[in-house]
């Protein structure tokens, strides 16, 4: 599933270290996996985050026209 990030909600220090490894608004990512951890392709990256950060980026899915 494709998602476009449209807010982070987490503290200033984790939002600036996020957007380092390429998650920011409005950045296009493949959601792989969804299970105890989500697994995101992030900048041709796999990246891992926990539950609880998951919950805190808000995302809107991507129409597979426009991918």
């Amino acid at each position: 599933m494709t998602v476009c990030i449209k807010k982070i909600s987490t503290d200033p220090d984790l939002k600036q270290r996020l957007q380092e490894l390429g998650l920011s608004v409005d950045q296009t990512i493949k959601l792989l996996a969804r299970e105890s951890n989500f697994i995101c392709l992030v900048c041709n990256a796999r990246l891992g985050i926990s539950k609880k950060l998951a919950e805190a980026i808000l995302v809107e899915t991507v129409p597979a026209h426009c991918k």
